[in-house]
């Protein structure tokens, strides 16, 4: 089996990378990438590519599985229409052509609450992309909705890292189960699992759903 990834180099995208390299089921792997991974191995293709020309790239995007894990925080694109041309155009118009060049199974890393309908820009633009993959000519989709991600990250996120602190103390009381941090490792393997695993068709796992997908009991996946 062949995988293509985009955002590997992201807290999720990373683990996904990493498990995929190990999986034996897998032959080969291709990244699409705006910069270097930094890992080398036999089975990986690395394209350094920019996104804004489709053109250049588009006929890059072959295999069997397309995982999209791209995405960035408002402040480090510089506002809601950078974050959206990330989080949201970028990634339909990779797996646009995907399914141009007949790829038929997709992944995607969304969100829990995603919702195209909703007020809160994040969730809206999560539920929208979703929608607009649903269009698209696969034969199986499945959008992986975890809650807050927890993990090693390249930038330091210092709100987010609050956040995680209060749900972990609350979780520890018994409070908020279904909000409870998720390790990027747990949501890697549960992609892998989802596309061997899933039936045709379009599938939503949500959090405790995604626990129980990657096999992890625990709740916070390895290394954590």
């Amino acid at each position: 089996m062949q995988a293509v990834i985009i955002g590997a180099t992201g807290l999720v995208g990373s683990h996904l990378l990493d498990e995929i390299l190990k999986d034996e089921r897998f032959t080969g792997v291709a990244v699409l990438t705006r910069r270097n991974t930094g890992v080398s191995h036999p089975k990986l293709k690395e394209h350094l590519i920019n996104f804004d020309d489709p053109a250049s790239w588009a006929d890059l995007v072959r295999g069997d599985f397309l995982y999209l894990c791209l995405g960035t925080t408002r402040a480090r694109a510089g506002g809601k229409k950078a974050q959206y041309k990330v989080d949201h155009t970028y990634q339909y118009r990779v797996a646009e052509a995907a399914a141009a060049n007949n790829i038929k199974d997709l992944v995607l890393v969304s969100s829990a609450g995603a919702n195209a309908g909703s007020r809160m820009f994040y969730l809206r633009m999560k539920g929208e992309l979703e929608e607009d993959l649903k269009q698209l000519d696969f034969s199986r989709r499945v959008f992986i909705r975890p809650g807050s991600l927890a993990g090693p990250r390249q930038e330091k996120r210092i709100m987010e890292h609050i956040g995680i602190a209060g749900l972990r103390l609350l979780n520890h009381i018994g409070i908020m189960q279904k909000m409870r941090p998720i390790h990027a490792q747990t949501v890697a393997r549960a992609m892998i699992n989802a596309s061997f695993n899933t039936p045709d068709g379009t599938h939503v796992y949500e959090l405790e759903e995604v626990f129980a997908l990657a096999g992890d009991g625990r709740g916070m996946g390895a290394g954590c």
